[in-house]
């Protein structure tokens, strides 16, 4: 699945904002919106929430920085997210995390420089039984191996 996002608009984002108004206490719901309409969630958002929510920027930006699920710019066509609890560093998840970044040649929580694929760590997937696990595109994958960590990488890369 290769994610396409409309480009940031001001007017798009408010109507994401407006068609959130009846869901009490929907900061979190907006802020998901946001970035899956545009694939982040820009800067200019964190004001126009708070202010139709009638909230300080400070609380809103606190939603948004505390959800590791939520960028600041743009991912990659493809995002593959390697859980980094403690059930999947304890089965060999360091080992898989380095092996990945060393192939994409980027550190987690960055991008390959041609966009192709966002390297992301996760808290947790909950399988931690068919730990290590990982996502690529919200598709689950456990049980990794470096075969099949190697396969998966090779995957987003496509």
């Amino acid at each position: 699945m290769n994610a396409v996002y409309e480009p940031w608009s001001a007017a798009r984002c408010t109507e994401i904002i407006e068609s959130h108004s009846h869901v009490e206490g929907g900061v979190i719901v907006i802020l998901h919106a946001i970035q899956d309409a545009f694939g982040y969630v820009p800067e200019p958002a964190i004001p126009m929430i708070a202010q139709a929510r009638n909230l300080s920027r400070a609380e809103v930006h606190g939603v948004f920085t505390f959800y590791h699920d939520f960028r600041h710019e743009p991912a990659g066509k493809r995002v593959l997210k390697i859980c980094r609890a403690e059930a999947c560093q304890a089965a060999g998840g360091d080992a898989l995390a380095a092996r990945a970044e060393q192939s994409l040649g980027v550190k987690l929580g960055h991008t390959t420089a041609d966009d192709r694929v966002t390297l992301e760590p996760i808290y947790c997937l909950g399988l931690c039984a068919t730990a290590p696990s990982a996502m690529l595109d919200g598709k689950l994958v456990g049980r990794l191996d470096e075969k099949r960590m190697d396969a998966l990488v090779a995957e987003a890369q496509r």
